[in-house]
């Protein structure tokens, strides 16, 4: 209890004390706020304590216990920070820009994960750091997904159009699951066990969890819409979320895109219902939990991020991962151009491909994804592995956010 009581004493304390800093002087992007300045006191503190201990960061880093960021995200609150980014997108939409979002979520991220994994291991071989091609295929996997906690709390406040900023949060939402199908083939590739078939990996997570996530939706909105008291309505909604993400684990398909589905037919149905008074608190309730969540979530990024020391070659390696994920995602966003139809508002394909590069950001997910490789794989591949997806983290959701609305423009 103790330790719970200590952790959320000083989650809340940074969350207060950056956002106040940042709210009266240097105005930030809130997520962007909270990950930058916590980065910052993260390495102060580490080199505080290196110092102070006669060790170097890196033997420092070896013997500290550091934050399970995976169990936190993935078997925690990735379920409800889903749920809270899909529940203002409607059914209609999805249906509307049906080809456009499967092209993104599917086609644009398994070419991605390919062409990254083959670039990377183009980039092992010239540094000789022997990662075989499953490895970087992996890896590829791993980076390809982004992230739909940037997207829907960074990317909707520059004012993009309408249709091209669903499109934006729709492809993030919807890409997870493919993303971690990929992750799972490649890892079985990678320990040379058996992961299936890909295409019945695939229909396994997506479609079992669309139909786990329809079903449990059903049920819990019959519950929530039938009932007058505003407290059982919040209660309603949490277990579809969390009902739907463990039936996804004990069924092992993709409980991310359940999660989706229950938020989206939640804002369909609520669209058609008038009860706006009725589901007020509702509202205010999600609202806050998505931005408590969000803000524990970068502010644990942010301090987590000095791990990146540990790398070997860290410029090099940091350097060299950030291009090759740019260039991997303008390959795969202009390849699928081409199967996408009209583009939305108006947007030539070099320049909504550029858009959509610069708006792939990354995010707790992928160093999720990294962190849980460390069972498998050698300790220096798992630094590589880790130290890059901090660096494509920080750098997409730093740089690239800062600077998405000057793009934006040049877009235009």
């Amino acid at each position: 209890m103790n330790d719970f009581l200590f952790f959320a004493s000083l989650m809340l304390a940074l969350i207060v004390i950056i956002g106040y800093v940042n709210e009266k002087w240097t105005k930030l992007t809130y997520e962007i706020a909270l990950l930058l300045f916590s980065a910052v006191i993260g390495g102060i503190i580490t080199l505080i304590l290196a110092g102070s201990g006669g060790l170097t960061v890196k033997e420092l880093l070896q013997t500290v216990q550091v934050f399970d960021l995976n169990k936190f995200l993935m078997k925690g609150v990735l379920c409800f920070m889903l749920f809270a980014g899909a529940r203002n997108l409607k059914l209609y939409d999805f249906r509307k820009n049906a080809r456009s979002v499967s092209v993104l979520a599917f086609l644009c991220t398994l070419l991605g994960a390919g062409i990254y994994g083959l670039l990377f291991f183009a980039l092992s071989l010239v540094l000789k750091l022997g990662f075989s091609l499953p490895m970087c295929l992996m890896f590829g996997s791993i980076i390809a997904p982004t992230d739909p906690i940037a997207a829907t709390s960074i990317l909707k406040k520059f004012g993009l159009p309408r249709k091209t900023g669903f499109l934006m949060e729709a492809e993030s939402l919807l890409n997870d699951g493919v993303g971690v199908a990929l992750f799972v083939c490649f890892s079985g590739m990678v320990t040379a066990g058996e992961s299936g078939s890909f295409v019945l990996l695939m229909c396994r997570e997506i479609l079992g969890a669309v139909l786990i996530g329809t079903a449990v939706s059903i049920v819990c909105l019959f519950l929530l819409f039938h009932t007058g008291d505003p407290q059982r309505k919040i209660f309603a909604s949490l277990l579809s979320v969390s009902l739907s993400f463990f039936l996804c684990e004990l069924f092992d398909c993709s409980g991310a895109i359940a999660c989706v589905v229950n938020g989206v037919l939640f804002s369909t149905v609520r669209g058609r219902v008038n009860k706006d008074e009725e589901l007020k608190e509702l509202d205010s309730f999600w609202e806050s939990l998505d931005v408590l969540l969000n803000s524990v979530l970068y502010v644990i990024l942010g301090l987590s991020f000095v791990r990146i020391l540990q790398m070997p070659m860290v410029g090099v390696l940091s350097a060299a991962a950030i291009v090759i994920n740019f260039a991997a995602r303008y390959i795969s966003v202009l390849t699928g151009t081409a199967f996408m139809g009209t583009l939305p508002d108006g947007y030539k394909r070099g320049g909504f491909s550029l858009l959509f590069t610069w708006g792939g950001l990354r995010g707790g997910l992928s160093i999720a994804l990294a962190m849980s490789t460390r069972s498998f794989v050698p300790l220096n591949d798992y630094q590589v592995i880790l130290g890059c997806a901090y660096a494509i983290v920080f750098f997409t959701t730093v740089i690239q956010g800062l600077t998405m609305k000057k793009i934006f423009s040049v877009c235009s």
